[in-house]
């Protein structure tokens, strides 16, 4: 007698939002409210991972969001590894990379992925982010390198204190749709094929500019980085980092010495001895 046929299992959605959190509670519930308020058309699935919390993110998530999947790490991965933690746990088709912090606006997944759908040739697709009163903000760049790394921070810097020239430069510069180096890896949507393709995210970043540097590992593969008018979010920034000030910042400087070590190699010794002089050199034991 042959035995009957296996009940199909359910679709792999072509999309997975992926959010890794750390002391994220405050943040998650919007985050999550309006990817699951205003869902994509697209079909999904949203995977939270878990950065060993101490606030309860993950069971106040399993409580209130029975539909999100949670993946705890046991131990705090930084931003590159968790991601790829939860990308190796799926297969979708397109992969969203989201912070904890942001909230995204109706429209705006179906938007990303119309983008990447019009243009075979792009491989990633990054929105207009804005904060929490409305003003852009600068989440495109060049290629980081010391002339283009100045003139991003002294933007980011004014944009952030308000001054108008700097305002209105980021303004200018976040109204038009263009290709670019990089986006910001607060939303960041990339075909699983080219994240295959570059080994996912490089993990000796624990978190900042891992963005920057997946975003030119596909370039390298002659494909495209979209920044797009087309969709919006707003992102509270910096929520998550706040709550670690000290470690953050070496976390940050580890990574910047990383990314000059591989990509400017002539220039990282100068960086290094620059953050030794200004007693900011970050302890590399961690």
């Amino acid at each position: 007698m042959t035995a009957p046929p296996a009940a199909p299992g359910p679709a792999m959605p072509r999309l997975v939002v992926v959010i890794v959190s750390y002391n994220s509670r405050r943040d998650i519930d919007g985050c999550l409210g309006a990817v699951i308020g205003a869902p994509p058309s697209t079909t999904h699935r949203v995977l939270l991972v878990d950065n060993a919390s101490t606030d309860g993110t993950p069971d106040h998530v399993r409580r209130t969001w029975p539909d999100v999947r949670v993946l705890e790490a046991g131990t705090n991965l930084g931003f590159a590894r968790a991601n790829n933690l939860a990308i190796r746990e799926t297969q979708s088709e397109l992969v969203l990379l989201l912070n904890p912090d942001t909230a995204v606006h109706p429209g705006a997944i179906d938007a990303l992925v119309h983008t990447l759908d019009a243009d075979p040739g792009l491989a990633i697709a990054g929105p207009r982010i804005v904060d929490a009163t409305g003003r852009a903000e600068l989440s495109w760049g060049e290629m980081i390198a010391p002339v283009a790394e100045l003139r991003q921070r002294l933007l980011v810097r004014g944009n952030d204190r308000g001054w108008p020239l700097c305002v209105a430069a980021v303004e200018r510069r976040t109204r038009k749709t263009r290709r670019v180096d990089w986006v910001s890896g607060a939303c960041l949507l990339i075909r699983r094929r080219d994240l295959d393709a570059v080994g996912l995210l490089d993990e000796r970043y624990f978190m900042y500019e891992e963005d920057v540097d997946l975003c030119a590992a596909v370039r390298a593969q002659g494909r495209g980085v979209l920044f797009t008018t087309a969709a919006q979010i707003v992102h509270l920034r910096g929520r998550s980092a706040a709550s670690a000030l000290g470690a953050t910042r070496d976390a940050y400087r580890r990574s910047h010495l990383a990314f000059y070590r591989k990509h400017h190699p002539a220039w990282a010794p100068w960086l290094a001895l620059y953050l030794k002089l200004r007693r900011q050199y970050p302890d590399t034991t961690n």
